[in-house]
């Protein structure tokens, strides 16, 4: 069995396998807008939102032309312009905070136009929710949110209409007006069957992996990265071996024998390089 059959077969079993925490199956189940509106409402019942527009998946938020470029893994609005920026984290990356901040940033960068009043963002309050797989302040809270306000005095908020929401799937401590306890126990694999918005988001997942469309749609994404990634290696090496002084024909040997490049794919290679 080669390689690439061998791959496949992984990418296969790594199909049936994705939960709710893989940004892929999150994003596909988000589509779903009937689902993705119950997951903000639960997020945040007190705004009681009606309807969302279209969700856009992966959306990437691109600031100044010098600024890192973000992708956020669902985009929506709302009927009254609100914006919600929803991510799944399963790795603590130990930047949480910093990574929030350039987060809001970006997404007042693709509000505000140039020649656009600041007055503008008040019309499209922020929210960015953050579904965790790990507990990033350690309280065993299920729900972290924040504003700005004013250190002397919580009470007085500053008005900038940004909010952050984490939640963390590994919470002890469920409290408030909580409704999304069963979709955290479901980031950790444990299934509430009497919650409607779990048994619809199981249902939306078994339809995905039965769906011939999507499961090729994975296997093609996964397949180009790996192509990809084997391209920018081969190209490696052989930069290499040049500069360790090598012959073409040695080259085209080494890469045949390490890589199992055919010799047409490496003088290729090796014309483009050579531009």
């Amino acid at each position: 069995m080669d390689s690439r059959t061998q791959y496949l077969k992984q990418l296969e079993q790594q199909w049936e396998n994705l939960t709710i925490t893989s940004d892929i199956m999150f994003g596909m189940v988000m589509e779903n807008e009937k689902i993705c509106l119950e997951l903000i409402q639960r997020s945040l019942p007190e705004l009681n939102i009606k309807s969302i527009s279209k969700v856009i998946l992966q959306k990437q938020i691109n600031g100044p032309i010098s600024s890192r470029t973000i992708r956020v893994d669902i985009f929506v609005r709302d009927d009254r312009q609100r914006t919600f920026a929803i991510e799944m984290q399963v790795a603590n990356r130990h930047n949480l905070p910093f990574r929030l901040r350039y987060y809001q940033q970006q997404i007042d960068f693709d509000i505000l136009n140039v020649g656009d009043s600041y007055e503008k963002l008040g019309g499209y309050p922020t929210y960015v929710i953050m579904f965790c797989d790990f507990d990033y302040f350690g309280l065993g809270w299920s729900k972290y949110e924040f504003e700005n306000c004013c250190l002397d005095n919580p009470e007085l908020k500053l008005g900038d209409k940004r909010r952050i929401i984490i939640f963390n799937a590994k919470a002890t401590r469920f409290h408030g007006n909580m409704k999304l306890r069963g979709f955290l126990q479901l980031m950790e694999n444990t299934v509430e069957e009497k919650d409607q918005l779990v048994s619809d988001i199981q249902a939306e997942m078994k339809r995905i992996r039965e769906d011939p469309i999507r499961r090729h749609g994975f296997m093609k994404y996964e397949l180009d990265l790996m192509d990809a990634r084997s391209e920018g290696q081969v190209e490696g090496t052989i930069q290499t071996l040049q500069r360790l002084g090598y012959s073409q024909e040695q080259i085209i040997t080494e890469v045949e024998k390490t890589y199992g490049v055919s010799k047409a794919k490496t003088m290729d290679l090796l014309n483009r390089l050579s531009k």
